[in-house]
């Protein structure tokens, strides 16, 4: 990725612009982690930068970035900047396009993300962030109170970059978070939730989730079971125990599969019946959170006689006819008794014998 990533820098030196790799990939890079997007900052407009790749696009104008995808990569461009009078603690209301890297780099919210790297692979760092991340340490650019009060997210973002790389947050971060942390509230949920979402499925989240509560975080994110959390890999199930469906956002099949992962949490996960009715998975996730052995439930989950009605050894056809009846509610009734009788091997799976049951059960008492 590194040597297309200059490769992209150099087709806009070559048109006699300054260009450089900045932000996360270079961090990444000198810390030897894998990253994905990879952001290049230019002192071309997004008008030239357009003529420089004419399959680029605008997402967002007012941020005079350009997206241009190539070599497989998504490559985000932007024109170096002043920022000024931000919105709603998030948005900057104005910008103003600069031909100064510094200055583009001032404007950035911590250091170790605002170290550059220029087409021939030299590392530029104007701000020591190279030393920060020797250090392992979280530091903003400038005062860290009107970094968070400028843009809140920064607040969320300081603590999950802490949390994702194992660092620690400096003095002044630490400081400036108590200060401005309920700014937080007027961020949108999902802007939330991203951030979170990243935390989460880090390797160290539960320092994450130890940082949120020693800074009083989880009450300005309306996470009143943060400190619930426990004993989970899974994002799904760290959602489930916060219960926040009401407000952050999720797709239905996700709000389906965390009210079932709460219900399981009361159930037995070893249960013919609950692992039969709930799945394989949400008994998985509710059991790793109660400290139950994962491998015997999947080891119950896999000895079940069935695993879905249609492995039934008879059909719906055929309770009809064994009921001499047109089709109703009874049916699922029936399913339901049978399942269960063969879930916990008081019957037998074949058809026959399920056919005798439901004539001697239901049909002769008709």
């Amino acid at each position: 990725m590194l040597d297309n990533a200059l490769k992209l820098v150099k087709e806009l030196t070559d048109h006699d612009y300054k260009a450089y790799v900045v932000g996360g990939f270079v961090r990444d890079y000198l810390l030897g982690r894998e990253s994905q997007d990879i952001d290049i900052c230019t002192n071309a407009t997004p008008k030239e930068i357009k003529e420089v790749f004419p399959e680029g696009f605008l997402p967002t104008d007012d941020y005079g970035s350009v997206v241009v995808n190539k070599y497989g990569i998504r490559f985000e461009i932007t024109t170096f900047r002043k920022e000024f009078n931000y919105e709603n603690h998030r948005k900057p209301v104005e910008i103003e396009y600069i031909d100064d890297l510094y200055q583009d780099l001032l404007r950035r919210d911590f250091t170790i993300n605002a170290i550059c790297m220029d087409e021939n692979g030299e590392i530029i760092d104007f701000l020591g962030g190279r030393d920060d991340l020797n250090r392992c340490i979280i530091r903003t650019i400038g005062d860290a109170d009107e970094r968070f009060e400028q843009d809140a997210l920064r607040i969320l973002r300081a603590i999950r970059f802490a949390t994702v790389l194992d660092f620690h947050l400096d003095a002044e971060v630490v400081e400036a978070i108590r200060n401005q942390r309920v700014l937080l509230r007027e961020l949108s949920y999902q802007r939330k939730k991203d951030e979170l979402d990243k935390m989460f499925v880090s390797g160290y989240a539960e320092r994450g989730i130890e940082m949120l509560l020693e800074y009083h975080l989880d009450k300005y994110l309306d996470l009143d079971n943060l400190s619930k959390v426990t004993n989970t890999n899974s994002l799904i199930g760290i959602w489930s125990i916060l219960n926040v469906e009401a407000y952050y956002p999720f797709s239905n099949n996700e709000k389906e599969m965390m009210a079932d992962i709460r219900k399981v949490m009361s159930l037995n996960n070893y249960d013919p019946m609950t692992l039969y009715r709930y799945g394989l998975y949400v008994n998985s996730v509710a059991g790793e959170m109660k400290g139950l052995d994962k491998k015997k439930i999947t080891e119950c989950y896999n000895g079940l006689v069935i695993h879905r009605r249609q492995d039934l050894d008879i059909s719906s056809e055929d309770i009809m006819e064994c009921m001499h009846k047109e089709p109703g509610e009874y049916i699922g009734d029936i399913y339901e008794d049978i399942e269960k009788e063969v879930l916990y091997h008081r019957l037998a799976n074949d058809k026959k014998q399920l056919l005798d049951y439901i004539y001697k059960n239901y049909a002769s008492n008709r």
